[in-house]
């Protein structure tokens, strides 16, 4: 802290509060020729001093000085937690010569040795007690050039061992031509939210009734799902292209569901005789409904928050970054993670140790695709359709990685199916009385359904690995709130690594590749 005083200075004591210290600027002496003893400021020569100085006894003089030493060493010691404590002095009025007086200022303060080193007791900063007190900055970017280091090594050892590994017949071959089904399949997806809009419409005219407006929303959504999945089935497309389709139909279901429930929940409102929000009206706009199809949202309201315009630099740098990041995930998925699968046996046929090597040695490669692959979507894609379209609401994630156990880290992971499922899935459940331990289940149950249809269809395998993945952390998520609560929150955190990087996902990868293998070869 900075004490700025005009002729005094404040030491503030251990126990918070302060001595106020009056130091004055000691005059030098010179003698001159004629062995007269005369004062100078450190100014000019022409300088003098106010005159309540005159007079001063040496010893009283000698006294200042060595209150104004220990001062200095008070301040340069107390070591509290808001800073070095810094004297500056001052030159009192302002007035006259004063401002060229502290320029020259050539005070000299000293550490004497009779002040205390040790003042309060004090921990290490890495010890338990105060290592969540400080900032890690430097041991971050320690971190970051340890991990470029290491990587850029392992590069470069792959490349000499392997050569270039990286074909493009795994994302687009030339069954990529004949996808055009699939295509017309998203382009179709269209027709399903003009539907849904049409019986909408129809409510407002009074032409139907509400079990009707319920059952075809039921048509409509099931439709919605089941035709894409017909068509994939159908088609030997390419498995980037199936997942693309399967991951749109999910997305656009869901946008279908939440804007048949909400307009259900504003007509209830809007009918019954005390209404629990009355600024919401019922209406039904196309262009309200158009723009939710488009907005990085999966919940429907009448009204979003917007920003103000768009940075078309900042959506550059954005769509830039997205490029690099998405050529990285590719280079690994072909330099790395593709040569391991196809090396490795089926994790539940042969040897438990080599399967066990097999998985840590998928853990690390995988763990970065995941972590591109969520950079690339939640951050930047959902950032840059957000710019573009002015959506104000950009909480897409939260810090997911400071989870304390796996319920936290599907609660902030994944911000837009999170408020999808506890506005349409968790707190229906609770108002129809379900208690929260099945209502959980019930939103892992939805969740499990769509991871099974986005892997195992596009693959064309239906092992229910993806579903048995999902609902595996039921219990998992019970299990880490137990831990959290028993031993604190870094035991929870470190449960819900492991089972993130090693056991869950590159366990799922050899499953269904080995699977898709056997499968084709069968076939063949």
């Amino acid at each position: 802290m900075a004490i700025l005083d005009s002729g005094g200075v404040s030491i503030t004591t251990e126990n918070g509060g302060g001595d106020f210290v009056d130091l004055r600027r000691r005059k030098s002496r010179s003698v001159d020729s004629n062995g007269i003893v005369s004062d100078s400021g450190t100014g000019t020569g022409t300088d003098t001093f106010p005159s309540d100085d005159v007079g001063t006894p040496n010893d009283v003089r000698d006294r200042i000085d060595s209150v104004a030493e220990d001062a200095q060493g008070t301040a340069n010691l107390a070591g509290d937690n808001i800073g070095d404590t810094e004297i500056r002095e001052s030159g009192g009025g302002g007035g006259g010569g004063s401002g060229e007086g502290r320029g020259n200022a050539g005070t000299r303060y000293t550490y004497r040795p009779s002040v205390p080193a040790h003042r309060r007791a004090r921990e290490s900063p890495l010890s338990s007690d105060a290592i969540f007190k400080q900032s890690h900055a430097g041991l971050f970017n320690l971190c970051v050039v340890v991990l470029v280091a290491v990587n850029s090594r392992l590069i470069i050892e792959n490349l000499m061992k392997y050569g270039w590994l990286i074909r493009t017949d795994f994302w687009f071959s030339s069954r990529s031509l004949r996808d055009w089904p699939l295509f017309m399949c998203c382009l179709s997806l269209s027709i399903f939210p003009l539907a849904a809009f049409a019986v909408e419409k129809l409510v407002v005219q009074k032409w139907i009734s509400e079990p009707v407006v319920i059952i075809l929303h039921i048509i409509i959504t099931m439709t919605e799902v089941l035709y894409p999945v017909y068509v994939t089935l159908r088609c030997d497309s390419a498995f980037l292209s199936g997942v693309t389709l399967m991951l749109l139909t999910c997305i656009v279901w869901l946008k279908l569901v939440s804007y048949a429930h909400t307009n259900y929940d504003i007509r209830t409102q809007a009918n019954s005789a005390e209404k629990a929000n009355p600024e919401v009206s019922y209406y039904v706009d196309l262009k309200s409904l158009g723009y939710f199809m488009v907005a990085p949202t999966l919940c429907y309201q009448q009204v979003y928050p917007r920003s103000p315009c768009i940075r078309k630099g900042w959506v550059a740098r954005q769509f830039a970054k997205l490029i690099i990041f998405m050529g990285f995930m590719g280079f690994i998925i072909e330099q790395y993670i593709n040569p391991i699968v196809r090396n490795s046996k089926h994790p539940f046929k042969g040897d438990l140790l080599y399967a066990i090597e097999r998985v840590l040695k998928l853990s690390v490669p995988n763990l970065y695709v995941w972590l591109c692959m969520f950079y690339c979507f939640f951050h930047l894609w959902l950032n840059i359709l957000a710019e573009l379209l002015c959506f104000g609401d950009r909480e897409f994630y939260k810090d997911w990685w400071n989870a304390k156990s796996v319920g936290d880290y599907w609660r902030m992971w994944n911000m837009p199916v999170h408020k999808w499922m506890v506005r349409h899935v968790y707190f229906p459940c609770l108002r129809k009385k379900i208690p929260k331990a099945p209502a959980v289940i019930i939103a892992f149950l939805v969740s499990a359904v769509f991871h099974e249809l986005c892997i195992a269809v596009p693959c064309r395998l239906f092992k229910l690995w993806a579903f048995i993945g999902i609902m595996f952390q039921v219990p998992l998520v019970f299990i880490t709130n137990y831990l959290q609560e028993r031993y604190g929150s870094m035991v929870g955190n470190m449960i819900f690594w492991f089972v993130f990087c090693i056991f869950g996902q590159p366990m799922c990868v050899l499953l269904y590749y080995h699977d898709l293998m056997n499968r084709k070869g069968s076939m063949s």
